[in-house]
């Protein structure tokens, strides 16, 4: 089936029980946000929000609730578009089995964009007509949040060499002059970043196009880490079956099928402060400098639908757009980097701050002690792939010491990796590099922080304590396990835990993670997860017994990761208590219906 618009999703994801409808009037600041993460976490279900305070348009969220929902929505060419992603990133699996593939090519009419006469499907809004959705108290006003940011390459223009990205954008709020400016939130590496820097250094504004709603597909295209050279308007147009449609409005790109179009255009230096927004980590990121869109125009089909997500600690919806993207690309990964077989970027830690990787050692001889040599060049490899380089942990394991393990079982893995490490030898550190620019575990400046690797192989060096009763830990550390190896204390003190902990015969005890709260950490593996890899940067927070410097590699007995939280961190999201309250009460009476 291919969905012409918003509407004909909604309307089957209706008819197969997979959507609730809200009819009462639901407030944009706060409660819409509230509503969205119970129906997340409880119903797993698309939310239709049929009126909305402040306007007249209907709201959709959680259209993308699990990877089964995403999977029904794509149904009909989910299938074929793996196949053609995989062709894509290695031509010569078409022609080991050409069968095999023959469907995929057959998707080719849907690949390029088509062009349209301007016709009278929209009609000029203001800014301030759109749902003013404010998703968590601090933020520094509404944000679009599952925008389709459209731009061109000005010296290559034209629709197959544009960019189709998901950036943040800020509606209104701080200095932002309503309705006639709005603000970006993008990297400069990002496609749109390329594109200006090359209408700045001609002189030109950059015109821009931010599609929102239209068929599923337009959104996932946003988001999607597609190989080399395919555009995304072809991978909309083959996802959804149906060509990507366009039309030219004053100069302006617009989406034929898109639900809302805001077109303006961002000059040269022109920037002003942007955020805070509460972020994919769990905490807010803060306010910082970047571009500013002056508003053209704003269009919205009469019947529009305006589409929303709420991103927080995770897991929220983002989590299964990662889950959909998985899916598609499952193994293209391990072709592009030799002796990969696995990666996971670990959503309970927020994606970006944690990896998990499987690969082959096979460097080292028969007759020696086995070490990691393979996997170190496979890491360096990972750490400069794409959003892969923005990970400030990666542990790597050798697939031939059991090659059964899952990447995505990340109990299992822990367990695998903390029996066999060698804490003496298997840290290795990178400094002063780049980081994710929402993470603020560091002290330097944005997007500065450093890296370690973790690669271990080889025998199973120690049993892993599993009972911590006969340590000897003084109670005031309330000392937990999280599992089996992973000791868990609070603590004020840094360097007297050390001195104290060096006196211990911690047997069995691979690795200690020191925190504000000790046991709603070692509640489960997901809140260690979270927060030992957000709260801490791994150069200034790793510190261990035993530690040493050894022709300038740091080693220890045993890591301590500090991450309690720091003045310099930012603010992690909270929900007022009446607001969760009142959304309950909306969510449970249209669900009882």
């Amino acid at each position: 089936m291919a969905y012409k618009t918003l509407r004909d999703c909604i309307n089957d994801l209706e008819k197969h029980d997979m959507l609730i409808r809200i009819k009462e009037e639901v407030d944009p600041y706060l409660e819409m946000s509230a509503i969205h993460q119970l129906a997340f976490k409880q119903s797993k279900k698309a939310v239709l929000y049929e009126n909305v305070k402040g306007s007249r348009y209907q709201a959709v969220s959680n259209l993308f609730a699990t990877l089964e929902q995403s999977r029904f929505i794509f149904r009909h060419n989910l299938k074929l578009v793996k196949q053609l992603v995989s062709l894509k990133a290695d031509p010569m699996v078409g022609f080991k089995n050409p069968l095999h593939y023959f469907s995929a090519v057959l998707t080719a009419p849907y690949s390029l964009p088509i062009k349209q006469w301007w016709g009278h499907q929209f009609e000029e809004i203001s800014m301030e007509d759109i749902p003013q959705i404010q998703c968590w108290p601090n933020d520094g006003g509404s944000f679009v949040t599952l925008p389709q940011v459209y731009s061109e390459d000005v010296d290559k223009p034209g629709a197959m060499n544009s960019n189709l990205g998901m950036y943040r954008i800020q509606m209104a709020g701080n200095d932002y002059v309503q309705n006639k400016e709005i603000g970006l939130h993008y990297q400069i590496h990002r496609g749109i970043g390329v594109h200006q820097t090359k209408a700045n250094e001609k002189g030109l504004p950059l015109k821009v196009s931010i599609f929102v709603g239209g068929p599923p597909a337009h959104t996932l295209s946003a988001v999607m880490p597609l190989p080399e050279g395919m555009s995304e308007l072809t991978f909309a147009g083959i996802m959804g079956g149906r060509n990507f449609r366009y039309c030219i409005s004053d100069g302006y790109v617009l989406s034929a099928d898109a639900d809302f179009v805001i077109c303006g255009e961002i000059n040269a230096d022109d920037v002003k402060p942007e955020g805070p927004f509460g972020d994919h980590l769990g905490y807010y990121s803060l306010t910082h400098d970047f571009p500013v869109l002056k508003v053209h125009k704003v269009y919205a089909k009469k019947d529009a639908i305006w589409p929303f997500t709420i991103v927080g600690r995770p897991p929220q919806e983002d989590s299964q757009f990662g889950a959909l993207i998985h899916d598609i690309t499952d193994g293209i990964m391990a072709s592009e980097i030799p002796g990969l077989k696995a990666v996971n970027a670990v959503d309970e830690a927020g994606v970006h701050p944690l990896l998990l990787a499987i690969g082959s050692e096979r460097y080292t001889p028969f007759q020696q002690i086995r070490r990691p040599q393979e996997l170190l060049t496979i890491a360096h490899h990972i750490l400069g792939k794409g959003q892969l380089s923005l990970a400030k942990y990666l542990f790597i394991v050798a697939q031939e010491d059991n090659p059964d393990l899952d990447v995505q079982n990340e109990y299992d893995f822990f367990q695998h990796l903390f029996a066999r490490v060698d804490w003496s030898r298997d840290l290795h550190f990178q400094t002063k590099t780049t980081i994710d620019t929402l993470d603020y575990s560091s002290t330097g400046v944005i997007n500065e922080g450093s890296k370690v690797v973790c690669a271990a192989v080889g025998e199973v060096k120690r049993e892993l304590c599993s009972d911590i009763s006969s340590l000897k830990i003084a109670a005031s550390y309330k000392p937990h396990l999280v599992m089996p190896g992973v000791l868990i204390v609070e603590g004020h003190d840094l360097d007297l835990l050390k001195s104290e902990f060096e006196t211990l015969a911690l047997e069995g005890i691979a690795f200690i993670t020191l925190v504000d709260d000790a046991e709603f950490v070692a509640q489960d593996i997901a809140n260690w997860l979270w927060v030992t890899f957000t709260r801490s940067n791994p150069a200034e927070d790793i510190a261990g017994l035993g530690e040493k410097i050894e022709q300038k590699h740091w080693s220890c007995s045993i890591p301590i990761v500090d991450a309690r939280v720091k003045p310099h961190h930012a603010p992690q999201l909270e929900m007022p208590e009446e607001v969760q309250t009142k959304a309950q009460h909306i969510l449970s009476k249209a669900t009882k219906k």
